[in-house]
């Protein structure tokens, strides 16, 4: 089909490419493009032809001049050798400049300058008051002179020369004549302007050169110039620093200190910048501006950080951080410092505070010196290299500025500091500091005589725990929120925001730990009347401290095992932004989460908090000073019905953990079977392990019985309820029960006590006692081994004043192998827990304290008055004696009376020879405590702690403190709760809670004393106490069942089942009389 569009006439068909081609559209334009691509090749090589061409005609020109120069130069200085004319000078001054050669014209600069110095004063005058020309042709010259010392440095060429040159011409004092010449010359801003051009020309770079290469490395710190060249050397980098102090120009003199400070304190020290240089610095001819460097380096620079990150810092931020920060920076202002500080003000100690506080983040820790160490190659020839280009150095470094901040110069500085400034002034920086060393230092507070100073300073103390307090950050409501409090509530902050609070918390809280440790109970709890206690804070103060302090470390639990990973939208985190309070934290918090440093650093901090929230526990255990249940933490619920891998015994998860290394729980691990711990486990594990007493103690004692359920199923089969998993039997001789027991479960013969153990006993005359045993014979016969092994009467243990039990120091006198017993002693107490039985034992708090302590860690000095009151009444009062402890006649030895003989010890080498003074009356004392308290019974509480640990892991028991143990292993001194009794009673036979008898039972036993409703529990269960979480977990329950009708016969027990059988006693004074009787009778299983 055809269509019609309007056009009749038909057109011929134009082609423009001829008609011998037929070229289709795609190589038409290939073609095209490539033809440009050629005409483009061909321009660029035009242009590149004319350039080079262009390049070279004035290289062959300048070069033909320079040669043409030369020849004139040297026909003009040659024809007057002997003395050039000033007009001479002028021509080859300018004309050397224009074709200088490093390679050949050394020579000729070398004798124009030795001619410029012979007429310096003819040549001054010849330019008739134009300064502006002398300035160009001393700046000209000078600056050649720079770059050939440069060039020569590494070489023997001479260079008197020239360094007389710049000794001359940079001296202001050659100029002094010129102001008679020219009325409107200054030559001290000629001299500045000198400077200033020759300093950015690298003018002390060039002098950092000759002093590596032309002075000889000293062997040891002198401020004497081992040389004459180290001389002139060391007088031109300090001449143009005395001179920048002098000029009224500050930019100018903050440029010459930068300068300086960037090319010789920055970088690596050379062996002659640390033996001779830096000492020079600071305490050589020439008074070094300090004032002024503190100045110049707070306000920082725009050159390259060099960055050396440490243990206490983060990845540094460029544009926060000075660029100039170096740890041989921090070396060199520490030294010129120990000489200088005396010289300042306290204001100005305060900047230079906040200058070490910055400064202090480049400080080289032993753990990065150490892993760098690491890395280098196995080669020992590549070894020797990487260790000379710093790493030794840096380990030498980190020695050396810790040993100059804790100087004499540093502590009064700070001393001056905190006497006379407002705290606000100083504060921030101060505890950054101390953050630094403790940080950087292991034992910091016991090497560092800085923060012992500051840790033993109330004021000090009081403003430290106030700014940790009111440190703040503004919200969107304009409004301020308290960063404790944020990270009370376990809320993300901000990098900036954390390194705010950080420093002042873990400063007050190590300070404040180590305080505490040698304050006696009577100034903590303010019973001294002395105005001279170190206690910054009262009671009431305390007690607050403990709730914000505990909750700062459930904080730090949750932030670093939260839930679920932080997320936010896009546009709610560029809304937050427009904010510039809240945004940093949202924006921050996953790169805290996935780097190492937010581990380590909520490591760190829950370390250190953690452990003054234990010590003050352990204050308010021992003599109560907060209100019931203060510890307790109301946000912290911890199911104790739900089945959770913590209570895994065999996988050894519920043990003490290192902060840092928990996440590890949360993954799978392939070398064994067991399941990763979700991270609410995780939390509960840190709290179970690190805070139990923030959890009630019933709840603990719940989490306690589910991990001896899981032991148990371990060890005694899955159906010890009948009887047939692994198990002990042994008969026991009553009389004898101490002896036989000792030898028949000892290690050798039972190496597993957490197996079920039968028991068989024998009365006095061999015969087996009545009774099979169901549990209720072994629970008696452990019971009674308990308090043969504890009776003083035995030897192993004696009173207290207050009938307490603790080890017997003089056991060893009375038996060899007297570790032995304790250990076995250790394992009956642990199997007597392990088995929930309680025995009415009283143990000594202290001793208690040594069991749940970590490895039998030493007591301090609190502990002693519950072992020997008398003892620590006397070591107060030497504390506090006011005369001259010399008179006393004491000397570091104590006497001990061992059954009648008299020996006396030495409590540190050569004792007798000491005598006690005021200056070492503290050693003693707690020498003597260390002494009574721990060395004394050391093998009897290892031995002892062992025994338990072979039975029940004492990991679990650490859950409480030495209160609570004694609970666990005598029960609650709380009367019995009848009401509680009757609910979870079971009825056998014919009896019922309705019936009869059982309603006259119950009538008689309410008018029981305690004494004789406990002796019923005990001729019932064998145990006088009620279980810790009631009746309800008696097992098997209380049940009472029917003996028939015969009134003579007596109320007997089958302990193993808990049963009482009781006849059907008629009246009450029947059923009291029987009772009374039975109960009171002490006749064992007898009656059975």
């Amino acid at each position: 089909m055809y269509s019609f569009n309007g056009d009749f006439r038909q057109k011929p068909v134009q082609s423009l490419r001829g008609a011998s081609k037929n070229e289709k559209k795609e190589n038409l334009l290939q073609r095209a493009q490539e033809e440009r691509r050629k005409r483009e090749e061909l321009r660029l090589q035009i242009a590149s032809a004319t350039l080079i061409q262009s390049h070279y005609r004035g290289y062959n020109i300048r070069k033909n001049l320079f040669s043409q120069l030369r020849v004139e130069y040297d026909k003009k200085f040659h024809l007057k050798s002997n003395s050039p004319d000033v007009p001479t000078l002028h021509w080859c001054i300018t004309k050397l400049c224009i074709f200088f050669n490093d390679h050949l014209d050394a020579q000729r600069l070398i004798t124009l300058s030795q001619q410029l110095i012979k007429q310096k004063d003819e040549y001054f005058k010849s330019f008739h008051g134009n300064s502006g020309t002398l300035f160009r042709q001393i700046n000209s010259i000078l600056r050649l002179i720079v770059r050939h010392l440069n060039n020569i440095s590494d070489t023997v060429t001479p260079i008197a020369i020239p360094m007389r040159m710049l000794e001359i011409f940079l001296s202001p004092s050659t100029y002094n004549n010129s102001g008679s010449l020219w009325s409107d010359f200054d030559n001290g801003k000629f001299v500045m302007n000198l400077l200033q051009s020759l300093v950015n020309k690298e003018y002390f770079g060039c002098l950092r050169k000759l002093l590596n290469s032309r002075v000889p490395a000293s062997l040891e710190k002198t401020t004497v110039p081992p040389t004459p060249i180290a001389e002139s050397i060391f007088d031109l980098i300090m001449s143009p620093v005395s001179f920048a102090v002098s000029a009224p120009d500050k930019t100018f003199r903050q440029d010459i200190l930068r300068k300086v400070t960037k090319t010789f304190l920055c970088e690596q020290y050379s062996e002659q910048i640390a033996l001779f240089l830096l000492p020079a610095m600071a305490y050589g001819k020439y008074p070094f501006p300090f004032v002024e460097l503190i100045l110049t380096l707070i306000q920082g620079t725009s050159s390259k950080t060099l960055q050396f990150p440490s243990s206490s810092s983060s990845v540094v931020d460029d544009e926060q951080e000075t660029n100039e920060d170096s740890p041989w920076l921090l070396a060199s202002v520490l030294m010129i410092a120990n000489k200088e500080l005396e010289n300042i003000d306290e204001k100005m100690c305060a900047t230079y505070l906040k200058l070490l506080q910055r400064l202090l983040k480049q400080l080289p820790s032993n753990k990065h010196v150490s892993f760098s160490l690491g890395q280098v190659s196995d080669s020992e020839d590549e070894m020797e290299e990487d260790l000379d280009t710093g790493l030794l150095n840096l380990v030498h470094l980190h020695a050396e500025c810790l040993r100059l901040i804790d100087s004499e110069a540093h502590l009064k500085c700070i001393y001056n500091v905190l006497m006379k400034l407002p705290p606000s002034e100083y504060i921030e920086s101060l505890s950054s500091v101390a953050y630094c060393l403790l940080r950087h230092q292991r034992l910091a507070l016991h090497k560092v005589r800085l923060l012992y100073v500051l840790a033993f300073n109330p004021q000090f103390m009081r403003y430290l725990w106030e700014a940790c307090c009111t440190a703040s950050v503004p919200t969107v409501t304009r409004s301020t929120t308290s960063l404790l409090n944020m990270l009370s509530k376990g809320v993300p902050m901000s990098k900036a925001n954390i390194d705010k609070i950080v420093p002042l918390l873990a400063t007050f809280c190590s300070l404040f730990n180590h305080s505490l440790l040698t304050l006696h109970d009577e100034d903590f709890y303010g019973d001294s009347t002395l105005s001279s206690s170190t206690m910054p804070f009262s009671l009431d103060e305390i007690v607050l401290m403990c709730r914000y302090l505990r909750d700062t470390c459930l904080g730090i639990i949750e932030l670093a095992h939260p839930d679920s990973r932080f997320t936010i939208s896009e546009d709610y985190k560029q809304a937050l932004e427009k904010t510039a309070s809240v945004d940093e934290g949202f924006s921050e918090k996953r790169e805290l989460e996935t780097d190492d440093y937010g581990t380590k650093l909520w490591s760190y901090l829950f370390k250190i908090i953690s452990t003054l929230v234990r010590q003050l526990h352990g204050r308010d255990s021992r003599r109560p000073f907060c209100p019931h249940g203060h510890w307790l933490a109301p946000n912290v619920s911890i199911r104790t019905d739900r089945p959770s891998q913590i209570y895994m015994a065999q996988n050894a998860i519920f043990v003490r953990r290192d902060f840092g290394t928990l996440s590890s729980l949360t993954k799978a691990n392939t070398d064994t079977d067991t399941p990763p711990l979700a991270n609410r486990d995780v939390r509960n594990l840190v709290i179970l392990t690190e805070l139990p007493f923030v959890v009630s103690f019933l709840d603990r004692v719940k989490i306690l019985q589910n991990l001896i359920i899981v032991d148990k199923q371990e060890h005694q089969g899955d159906l010890i309820n009948f009887g047939i998993g692994p198990s002990i039997v042994i008969n026991i001789r009553r009389n004898f029960i101490y002896e036989d027991a000792f030898e028949k479960l000892s290690p050798e013969n039972e190496p597993n006590l957490k197996r079920k153990m039968r028991v068989s006993l024998l009365n006095a005359a061999g015969l087996d006692e009545a009774g099979i045993d169901g549990g209720g014979i072994f629970r008696e016969f452990l019971s009674e081994l308990l308090k043969t092994g504890f009776d003083p009467n035995r030897g192993f243990f004696k009173y207290t004043e207050d009938r307490a039990l603790y080890p017997n120091p003089e056991a060893g006198l009375l038996i060899d192998n007297f570790a032995a017993h304790y250990f076995f002693l250790g394992r009956m107490l642990g199997k007597a827990l392990l088995e929930n039985l309680l025995v009415e034992i009283p143990f000594a708090s202290f001793f208690l304290t040594k069991i749940l302590s970590s490895s039998n860690a030493s007591l301090d000095i609190h502990h002693l008055q519950s072992m020997d009151p008398l003892m620590y009444k006397n070591l107060v009062y030497l504390k506090n004696y006011g005369g001259d402890v010399s008179d006393l006649g004491l000397d570091f030895t104590v006497v001990n009376s061992e059954f009648g003989e008299t020996k006396v010890e030495e409590l540190k080498p050569g004792g007798r020879n000491i005598q006690v003074t005021d200056s070492n009356k503290i050693e003693y004392i707690h020498l003597m405590a260390d002494y009574r308290i721990n060395k004394q019974i050391r093998p009897h509480c290892n031995a002892f702690r062992r025994g338990m640990n072979d039975v029940i892991q004492l990991e679990w028991l650490q859950m409480f403190n030495s209160v609570e143990l004694q609970v666990l292993i005598s029960g609650a001194s709380v009367p019995i709760d009848l009401m509680d009794l009757r609910q979870h009673t079971k009825y056998s036979g014919e009896f019922s809670d309705t019936h009869p008898v059982i309603e006259l039972f119950w009538a008689v036993v309410n008018e029981f004393t305690d004494h004789q409703k406990r002796q019923l529990l005990k001729f019932v269960t064998s145990c006088s106490r009620p279980p810790l979480l009631g009746f309800k977990d008696l097992y098997p329950a209380f049940c009472i069942h029917s003996a028939g009708y015969e009134v003579d016969r007596l109320p007997t027990a089958s302990t193993c089942m808990n049963l009482l059988k009781l006849p059907a006693f008629q009246d009450a004074k029947t059923m009291k009389s029987k009772l009374l009787y039975a109960i009171e009778s002490g006749a064992g299983f007898e009656l059975s």
